[in-house]
């Protein structure tokens, strides 16, 4: 589907291309949208918030992994001198922890994505309005975000970053 809208998007961008071609140049520009997500200083401090917020449950569910880690190597080492209904309870109980784990680490990988779409998608909020900023102050014809190739006279993306830099925590 991101390929058929991709695939629309360059056909329009030709058809305005040879449209235009006739009357004047036309000003294309084109942002990296992932480069913009990872080194705009909006995006550093939303993923320097994110990793305060969720690093003690991270290293909670890692406390967790390392004493059922231990527990079932006990168990592993100890079976053979444990009476069965012992090696079995403690097996039951393994499997409950671990069972445990398991939700308490898909809570978290769930809170985690659903923080995280929150805050870049402030970001992202932030950098189209810049993107669309340097479109009207500029007077591009057409500004994209998705392309298969784009060469650096067309590549506005340290443009867009710089004026997301510009703006701190407005």
């Amino acid at each position: 589907m991101k390929s058929l809208s991709v695939r629309l998007l360059a056909a329009a961008a030709l058809v305005c291309c040879m449209t235009a071609a006739h009357s004047q140049e036309l000003k294309i520009g084109y942002v990296n949208s992932d480069r913009v997500l990872r080194d705009a200083t909006p995006a550093k401090a939303a993923q320097s918030k994110l990793e305060a917020e969720f690093s003690k449950r991270e290293k909670d569910m890692g406390d967790i992994a390392n004493r059922l880690k231990t527990a079932s190597d006990k168990l592993e080492k100890d079976a053979p001198t444990l009476a069965e209904s012992e090696r079995s309870r403690r097996q039951r109980d393994l499997v409950e922890q671990d069972r445990e784990f398991q939700r308490k680490r898909r809570e978290f990988q769930e809170d985690l994505n659903q923080r995280k779409n929150e805050e870049l998608s402030g970001v992202v909020e932030r950098a189209n309005k810049v993107i669309k900023q340097i479109f009207e102050t500029e007077k591009y014809d057409l500004i994209i975000q998705e392309a298969v190739f784009a060469g650096p006279r067309v590549d506005i993306t340290d443009k867009v970053i710089k004026a997301l830099n510009a703006q701190g925590g407005k």
